[in-house]
C-alpha cells in the first residue's frame, strides 16, 4: 500500500466541519441504522450539503419521525426513511429490488455489539457476523448496479477497533464449534466489515466505486445496551458529530477522491500494527483486516453462503 493519507482534520473533528463546503446537489445517499446514533448525524451533515438522503432503518415508524425531524432542522426536503432489517435476507432484498436510478453513497452504518448469548439470524448464522456483515455484503452486492451508475460512487463500511480482537475464524465462522465469545463474534463480524471494503474497492473500483472502512470512535449510543453503557475513559470519547467526521469524510469530501481499500480513524488513514495496542484509543488496524487474499477468500466464500 502507498503512504498512509493524512488530511487536516482530527478526532475532535465534526461532521459539520469534514463537509463544510462541500456540494452534494444531486447526489443521492442510503444510510443504514439512521434511526439513531451516528447514523442520524451522518444523514444530517449529508443533507446539509444538499444530498438526497434515505435512511434505511428497522423501525419504520420512528425512523420516519427522524426524517421528518431532520428535515425541519435542515430545510431539506430530501430525506426519506426506508423499511430494511438488514439482519432478514428478504428484508434486504426487497429494498435492492425496489431502488431505482443511481446511488452515489451508501454508508453501511448499521450495527449490533457484544450480545450476551449466542443468537442466530433468519439463516441460521451467528446474529452479529449476520447483522454487520452479511447483511451489508448482499445489500452492497444488491446496489452494485446502482453504484455503478453514479459514474463515481463511495461504500462507507462503518466498521470498529473492536476487529483487533478477532480476525475471521474462516472454519468457524458461526460459532458452532469453538464457544461463543461476544467480544471475539463482534471483533470477527468487524473485521469482516474492512475485507469487504478491500475486496469491493479491488472488483469495481474499475467501475468507478470507491470502498473503506472506518472506527468512528468510542460514542455513547445505544449500540452498548448489551455493554452496561460506555466503558471507554471520558478522554477518549466522542461526541455524536465528532464520531460521525470519519464517515462523512470517506462519504462525501473531496479529499478522499480516489482513495480505496483502506481502514481510517479520526479522519485520517489508520496505520498497520502488529499486536493490538495495549493502550486504548492508540491508532492502528490489525494486517489480517486488510489482507487481500483473506478479503477474495470472503467475499468468495459469503458469496457462497448467499446463494
Amino acid at each position: 500500500m502507498s503512504d498512509l493519507f493524512h488530511s487536516r482534520f482530527d478526532r475532535h473533528s465534526t461532521a459539520g466541519e469534514v463537509i463544510d463546503g462541500v456540494d452534494l446537489v444531486g447526489k443521492r445517499a442510503v444510510v443504514t441504522g439512521a434511526g439513531s446514533g451516528i447514523g442520524v448525524e451522518t444523514a444530517r451533515a449529508l443533507a446539509v450539503a444538499g444530498a438526497e438522503v434515505t435512511l434505511a432503518v428497522r423501525r419504520l415508524q420512528a425512523g420516519e419521525q427522524v426524517a421528518a425531524d431532520l428535515r425541519e432542522a435542515t430545510g431539506s426536503q430530501a430525506i426519506h426513511a426506508r423499511h430494511l432489517d438488514i439482519a432478514d435476507p428478504a428484508s434486504v432484498a426487497a429494498f435492492t429490488n425496489r431502488w431505482q436510478g443511481p446511488l452515489h453513497i451508501l454508508v453501511n452504518n448499521a450495527g449490533i455489539m457484544m450480545l450476551p448469548e449466542l443468537e442466530r439470524g433468519t439463516a441460521g448464522h451467528e446474529q452479529q457476523f449476520a447483522t454487520n456483515y452479511l447483511g451489508h455484503f448482499a445489500l452492497t452486492l444488491g446496489l452494485r448496479h446502482a453504484l455503478a451508475a453514479a459514474d463515481g460512487a463511495r461504500v462507507v463500511n462503518v466498521s470498529s477497533s473492536g476487529h483487533l480482537f478477532s480476525p475471521v475464524v474462516f472454519d468457524d465462522l458461526d460459532f458452532r464449534f469453538r464457544p461463543y465469545d461476544p467480544l471475539a463474534a463482534y471483533g470477527q463480524s468487524k473485521t469482516a466489515e474492512i475485507l469487504m471494503a478491500v475486496e469491493a474497492d479491488r472488483r469495481w473500483a474499475g467501475a468507478g466505486i470507491r470502498a473503506n472502512a472506518l472506527h468512528p470512535g468510542a460514542i455513547a449510543t445505544n449500540l452498548q445496551r448489551h455493554t452496561g453503557g460506555l466503558k471507554t475513559p471520558e478522554p477518549h470519547r466522542k461526541t455524536v458529530e465528532q464520531g460521525a467526521a470519519t464517515s462523512v469524510f470517506l462519504a462525501a469530501s473531496p479529499l478522499a477522491e480516489g482513495l480505496g481499500g483502506r481502514y481510517f480513524e479520526d479522519v485520517n488513514e489508520s496505520p498497520r500494527v502488529s499486536q493490538r495496542p495495549a493502550e486504548f484509543g492508540v491508532p492502528g488496524v490489525a494486517p489480517y483486516a486488510l489482507d487481500p487474499a483473506n478479503a477474495e477468500r470472503l467475499w468468495t466464500a459469503t458469496a457462497g453462503l448467499l446463494d
